[in-house]
């Protein structure tokens, strides 16, 4: 099938991939053109403006930020203009729970179908073809986006009617990595500062009570003070613990951490680090503690 894609970042351009992969037609198109190269050497075609990837079966958007998803899908010529009638714009930018609610509004009015299919895993394992995501949207859009979804996922979870659904998913999964990697942190920290090998320390907790994935792959980071280049840089993990904040508060939900990420990730920016990965807020309990290198690099920034 035809299926054009917004946004060809780090996990953009691994989704992407895996479309043309599994043989579809991909029509690929990024602010930056020099990023769609890869991906014209694999076959997809590459547009000079968006709307050229508007009409086809579907088109996906990878953005970073409700200002550029509402940019390319509520603005002039944009998708909900041009999407043809029973096509299906499957959004997997990690937007807040109000604009989900409003693309899918203005895609019914429109006769358009609408799924919201936010991701999670960072960009190696978008190239790899294995995120987990998951996804919102009426049976007939589910069904319509489905082919495109499983091309780049290991795992799909529908889980509600209404897209806004998953997109407070996404949010509150965030909240929880960011959630994580502040108490990796704190906890490290603590063992630095008596004198204790943080890699050691985290190898235990690993092997034993935190035998997952996320605490793997994020104490790794804090350990070896990993943080440039960003997977997912220290910006985007601001703006998705903003945007949980505010669906918590719109549903009268108190999240106390939440303020405390809030506040580490814009001290962590103030500081110069906003090209960091947003691991580096684990990080900065060491930071208060006076424990060098990081304090440092924390005032002066990636060098």
């Amino acid at each position: 099938m035809k299926v054009g894609f917004i946004g060809i970042g780090q996990m953009g351009s691994g989704m992407a991939a895996n479309l043309l992969k599994a043989g579809h037609t991909v029509t690929v198109y990024n602010r930056n053109p020099e990023k769609t190269k890869p991906l014209a050497g694999k076959g997809a075609s590459v547009a000079a403006k968006p709307s050229e990837a508007f009409h086809g079966d579907a088109v996906f958007t990878m953005l970073t930020d409700d200002e550029a998803v509402t940019s390319i899908a509520l603005g002039k010529d944009g998708i909900v203009e041009s999407l043809a009638g029973g096509a299906v714009h499957i959004s997997s930018s990690t937007i807040s729970v109000a604009l989900a609610e409003r693309l899918a509004e203005a895609h019914a009015r429109r006769g358009q179908l609408f799924v919201s299919a936010p991701v999670f895993g960072r960009p190696e394992v978008a190239a790899a073809g294995q995120l987990s995501v998951v996804a919102g949207g009426t049976d007939e859009a589910i069904d319509r986006a489905r082919p495109f979804l499983e091309a780049i996922s290991l795992k799909l979870f529908v889980i509600s009617q209404a897209p806004k659904d998953a997109n407070l998913v996404k949010l509150s999964g965030n909240f929880l990595i960011a959630c994580v990697i502040e108490s990796l942190g704190e906890a490290m920290a603590l063992v630095a500062k008596a004198g204790l090998n943080r890699r050691q320390y985290l190898e235990i907790l690993t092997s034993t009570l935190f035998n997952a994935p996320i605490y793997n792959t994020y104490g790794t980071l804090i350990a070896e003070e990993r943080f440039h280049p960003a997977g997912f840089a220290a910006p985007l993990g601001q703006k998705d613990i903003r945007l949980a904040l505010m669906a918590a508060e719109n549903l009268g939900v108190p999240l106390p951490i939440g303020s405390l990420l809030r506040d580490r990730f814009i001290r962590l920016i103030a500081n110069g680090g906003s090209s960091l990965d947003w691991a580096a807020i684990g990080s900065m309990a060491a930071a208060d503690a006076g424990i060098e290198p990081f304090a440092g690099r924390l005032r002066s920034g990636p060098g």
